[in-house]
């Protein structure tokens, strides 16, 4: 009887491992993520990489693994963790990065390995159709492109008839330049005077100098996170009077904290969230009402720049279960089911409502902007 006993354990544990040879184990989602938790867009990651606790771990019973890397704003560095997720991560989709020049840079490791990337950055050149490896690429910030429309317009309506623009020496500041020029000129509104500067630099008083020798009406400043700032402070320190604008890239508590009273009256675009108290009811103010409302329990402190990483990780919740119908995670065949599911996705998220398409890689429309003015330290909704 022990022999039999002994046996027939024997023959169950064997067919046990028979079992688990020929039934494949079921496999998490991975998804990387780089952002800029340090750098000069250290104010953009930071808030994203907080975002990240607030991510389901599940989704439609599929466990969901979240990678998480700082690329310090350095497009080099974004690269090397994107290609890190791909070949030693095996991830099923990108996230990532919080600026323009490495998402730009990313565009490659996602189109040559087949990986989905969505990215937080907010240049329209990121997912222009027109680009063959933009097929693989997403991104849930307001393209600069719809946001440059709403400054000509708030800029004719306040009755400026001429305008300079100081922006970053990067992909960001040259996407807003060709933005604005677009813009302004279908608004009948001239461009007197160009200025470039990098995010480090603790001083722009030449190009600030130039600016003022122009005369213009109004000034743009095309810039993100707190060095926005540098200039509108050299600006107002030299006795600029005109009017100030700056783009969505600024709209975070450290730009207002380091603009500090040299602040007060610059107008800028941003995403519905930053106001949302300010808004009429609708679905758009419903979910930026509770993303921040998840974020100010934990954080203590709006996000707007969490909102863009909180809205990729909706598209991906929506993506996910389409995917997995199709394909098991880990292999090409997901990653491809994912990106088609993404392609035809639809949201309401804290930054407005998403529709993708394949035409369309970013899906937002003017439900996903709204001008604001700084007031006392306060965004104040432009009605």
């Amino acid at each position: 009887m022990k022999l039999r006993s002994s046996s027939t354990a024997l023959a169950a544990a064997v067919a046990l491992v028979l079992l688990a040879a020929v039934t494949p184990a079921r496999a998490d989602v991975t998804i990387g993520v780089t952002i800029s938790t340090t750098g000069p867009a250290a104010s953009l990651g930071i808030p994203q990489k907080n975002t990240i606790e607030l991510l389901p771990t599940s989704i439609a019973g599929e466990k969901i693994r979240w990678i998480v890397l700082d690329d310090a704003t350095d497009t080099t560095r974004g690269v090397t963790n994107a290609k890190k997720f791909v070949t030693e991560d095996k991830v099923d989709a990108i996230i990532g990065s919080s600026v323009t020049p490495a998402s730009l840079a990313m565009r490659e490791v996602a189109a040559d390995s087949g990986t989905p990337l969505i990215s937080l950055a907010a240049g329209a050149a990121i997912v222009d159709p027109a680009d063959p490896k933009t097929r693989w690429v997403f991104k849930t910030p307001q393209n600069d492109a719809l946001m440059a429309d709403a400054v000509a317009v708030h800029m004719k309506g306040a009755g400026v008839k001429t305008m300079g623009y100081i922006g970053f020496a990067d992909a960001y500041g040259e996407g807003w330049l060709a933005e604005i020029r677009r813009s302004a000129h279908l608004a009948g509104i001239k461009l007197v005077a160009e200025e470039k500067y990098n995010r480090p630099d603790p001083s722009v008083t030449g190009q600030v100098l130039k600016l003022m020798a122009a005369h213009p009406d109004a000034i743009l400043i095309g810039a993100s996170g707190t060095p926005g700032a540098t200039p509108q402070k050299e600006l107002v320190a030299r006795g600029y009077k005109g009017k100030f604008y700056q783009t969505h890239g600024v709209g975070n508590p450290d730009f207002l904290r380091v603009v500090g009273k040299d602040g007060n009256g610059t107008v800028l675009p941003v995403g519905p969230m930053l106001v949302y108290e300010q808004l009429p009811d609708g679905p758009v103010k419903k979910a930026a009402q509770d993303y921040v409302a998840r974020y100010e329990k934990k954080f203590g402190v709006r996000a707007t720049f969490g909102g863009h990483l909180w809205d990729a990780g909706l598209l991906l919740a929506q993506a996910i279960p389409e995917a997995a119908k199709k394909a098991k995670p880990g292999t090409p065949q997901f990653r491809a089911a994912l990106r088609d599911a993404l392609e035809t996705a639809q949201v309401t998220g804290a930054h407005g409502v998403f529709v993708m398409t394949p035409n369309d890689h970013n899906g937002l429309d003017n439900r996903g902007r709204v001008m604001v003015r700084i007031e006392d330290g306060k965004w104040v909704l432009v009605k």
